[in-house]
């Protein structure tokens, strides 16, 4: 089977996985052109967000996560990082830890107290290679600790010293993100900002994803990656810096000081937290990677909380970047942790949510795994780092669209929805389709379809359907989703 270029291109190399025994640097290769849409691609992958698992937790549940049917997992920091003693046990605890110190980075070295140690890593790496799931780490180059005397002698000797570590205003928070001198070169949230253009810098951290990429890692999100500024944007000039160069060197177009990105950057999948705001260059991000589709992700959220889609434009992604460059998502653990915008949503809503969003055509769907046992009063449920999230990953909704969407390859959508917004069919060609209720009703279809005419029966719960002169009919329990294949 003739699979088309761009799928090509995003498929794991298994020869790559299997024979790479060390990390040699590589020549740059050409970066693809993310901004033309190419309306015969189809993305099939989806991400697991295992977030806040440790690597033997994620390592014993490798065959769940395949088996329900993901393709790749997001892991949460590796990197050394804060860890107060007697912290880094809870997800939020004034005195047992927080989830976000995993992203105050103290040294680039891999292992720490929440996921595990190196060797652990492996294990979890190991497991994920006999099932064939690709995974991908999260990386913050963006910024150090709050407190930076917690940074290692050991990394700070690496870039040069203290003083070649921040940029000049690193350690003042941003004011105006809106303002990209401030946004690339202040402190978001008040974190300080690395200088990431120092090549002292740029070699200590390539030489640690050269470390995770020669171990197994295949791919990257990259933290904050906005805050990282491109050649457009302000240089600066008080610490040196003459060129933003940072994205040239973590994608392999140039190396630094003899050290570059060690196997071909197309094989790797990378996107980066580009979140949507004024004055963002997502034009020049998308010459490097992949970006999050973040002002999507607020619309159809939107629709979920109102279980209707009426009025609210689901078909656009709202963003500049070919929609098979996106990353997307019903909810991130920014927008379930931070301000809760996701966290009052049900398991059921954002099981909706995430059956229309993986029988699209396009973007590739990342599943937060929220934590064991958290409810709408309760989000973080058993509140324990390191643990198995929730069983909605593998719910059978959610099984049953991540498999029709690897089977409907090739296929093109054509989206039906309901006059009231209530009701939306997501129609893959003639081979297939995803039918969704957003409400707390009861409904009925009799929504226009591209499958030819005949009976079904959906996948997850046998129930039947008909396509009778280009109209799919059929009833829709409250808040529930089916998937049509033909057979």
């Amino acid at each position: 089977m003739k699979l088309n270029t761009f799928i090509m291109k995003r498929i794991f190399s298994i020869i790559a996985f299997c024979a790479l025994v060390s990390c040699a640097s590589q020549p740059a290769t050409n970066l693809v052109d993310r901004m033309s849409h190419d309306p015969n691609a189809t993305n099939t992958e989806t991400i697991l967000h295992v977030w806040s698992w440790n690597f033997l937790t994620i390592a014993e549940n490798m065959q769940k996560i395949s088996d329900a049917g993901f393709t790749m997992l997001q892991t949460s920091p590796v990197n050394a990082c804060f860890s107060p003693e007697g912290g880094n046990i809870k997800i939020l605890d004034e005195k047992e830890g927080n989830w976000y110190h995993y992203y105050q980075p103290t040294d680039w070295t891999i292992g720490n107290n929440i996921l595990g140690t190196e060797e652990e890593m492996k294990v979890m790496l190991d497991s994920a290679k006999k099932y064939d799931i690709r995974v991908l780490v999260d990386v913050l180059p963006n910024h150090t600790a709050f407190d930076i005397d917690l940074v290692t002698d050991e990394f700070y000797a690496a870039v040069g010293g203290r003083d070649k570590m921040f940029h000049t205003h690193g350690l003042e928070g941003i004011q105006d993100y809106n303002d990209r001198t401030q946004c690339t070169h202040q402190g978001v949230g008040g974190l300080p900002d690395v200088n990431t253009e120092n090549p002292l810098f740029q070699k200590y951290y390539m030489q640690f994803v050269n470390k995770l990429i020669e171990m197994g890692v295949r791919g990257f999100r990259y933290d904050t990656a906005k805050h990282i500024g491109v050649h457009s944007d302000p240089v600066d000039a008080e610490a040196g810096v003459t060129e933003n160069d940072f994205w040239d060197v973590a994608t392999g177009r140039k190396e630094v000081l003899g050290v570059s990105l060690c196997i071909p950057y197309d094989s790797l999948f990378v996107y980066g937290e580009v979140l949507q705001d004024r004055n963002v260059p997502e034009n020049e991000y998308a010459g490097y990677f992949g970006q999050t589709a973040s002002s999507y992700g607020h619309f159809l959220r939107e629709a979920l909380a109102k279980r209707s889609s009426k009025d609210i434009d689901l078909l656009s992604w709202y963003h500049s970047a070919a929609p098979e460059y996106l990353t997307t998502w019903v909810e991130s653990h920014d927008t379930y942790c931070n301000a809760n915008e996701s966290a009052g949503l049900t398991d059921a809503q954002i099981r909706t949510g995430w059956v229309f969003l993986t029988a699209r055509q396009n973007g590739t769907p990342l599943f937060y795994s929220r934590p064991m046992n958290s409810t709408r009063d309760n989000y973080f449920g058993d509140n324990l780092l390191g643990a198995r999230g929730n069983d909605e990953f593998f719910h059978p909704e959610v099984v049953a669209v991540n498999k029709f969407r690897q089977a409907m390859n090739g296929q093109k959508e054509n989206i039906a929805i309901s006059e009231d917004g209530e009701v939306i069919l997501v129609n893959r060609g003639d081979k297939g389709a995803a039918i969704i209720n957003l409400a707390l009703e009861e409904n009925e279809t009799g929504l226009a379809s591209s499958l030819p005419d005949g009976e079904y029966t959906d996948n997850v719960y046998g129930q039947s359907f008909k396509v009778e002169n280009g109209i799919l009919e059929g009833t829709v329990q409250p808040e529930t989703t089916y998937i049509i294949e033909v057979k």
